[in-house]
């Protein structure tokens, strides 16, 4: 992680008020997963091309992350059939800015993403106040219908574009957690490339150039089978494979 930091030092800040201009809350994202030994050699080709959000003087910031679903699993079984028009549901805490947000995240049948948030005083397990409010107002789902699952907590490293309204999310150091158990995925960067439309982007040219395939699953949904044996994760397997490839296979070339 010293390595990773070393070379993020080289890069050009962005502060949290002057990402206002790309939040991106209505967006496209397309996925990568790679091993984080390729991160030196990366973030090394691309530090020209990108800023990299600082808080607080930390480049690599810390993201706990509570998802909510129904006591079936719906929200992660519409995900599992690649349904249309599905939700995510969350509260996420920012460490390092020590900001709490509750979240819900919309998946068009255009394949846009609309995320709409809420600050709170703090991450609970129950639903209620202003996210209830949000709730309502943005999903057809009641709070009643809905328990806390399961955390997702990462670091992210966040780039934006120097040119062109885009950011890019490194995360690493993947862990899921319950009250029954938890597990940890050593080596593995989860990347997403979040645009409003198709610019010019350093870092897809950057994949294509090194043969990383498209491709992952949603933390919420890796987190599910990893924690969760008795749920049905078939139409998964691919993205599956692919983690497990990245993960103990040749898959990425650097050069």
């Amino acid at each position: 992680m010293e390595k990773v930091k070393n070379i993020l030092d080289g890069y050009a800040p962005i502060s949290l008020k002057e990402m206002d201009s790309v939040a991106l809350m209505d967006r496209t994202d397309t996925k990568f997963v790679f091993r984080q030994s390729d991160l030196l050699l990366f973030l090394e080709e691309i530090k020209s091309e990108y800023r990299v959000l600082e808080v607080k003087g930390n480049r690599i910031s810390r993201y706990e992350t509570l998802y909510y679903d129904t006591n079936k699993f719906d929200l992660y079984l519409a995900h599992q059939r690649g349904k249309p028009g599905r939700y995510k549901i969350r509260s996420r805490k920012y460490v390092e800015s020590d900001l709490n947000f509750f979240e819900v995240k919309y998946k068009t049948n255009k394949g846009r993403t609309i995320k709409n948030r809420v600050k709170q005083n703090e991450i609970s397990g129950i639903i209620e106040n202003e996210a209830e409010v949000l709730l309502n107002e943005k999903t057809p789902i009641i709070a009643a219908q809905l328990e806390a699952k399961l955390w997702t907590n990462f670091s992210r490293i966040t780039l934006v574009n120097n040119k062109y309204p885009e950011r890019v999310t490194i995360d690493l150091n993947l862990n899921f957690k319950n009250d029954d158990g938890d597990a940890t995925i050593d080596n593995l960067v989860i990347a997403e490339v979040k645009q409003d439309k198709s610019v010019s982007s350093p870092f897809l040219n950057l994949m294509k150039k090194n043969h990383v395939r498209k491709g992952s699953m949603s933390k919420y949904c890796y987190g599910v089978i990893n924690l969760f044996n008795q749920i049905k994760h078939n139409s998964f397997k691919p993205s599956l494979i692919l983690i497990k490839k990245t993960l103990y296979g040749t898959f990425a070339t650097t050069k």
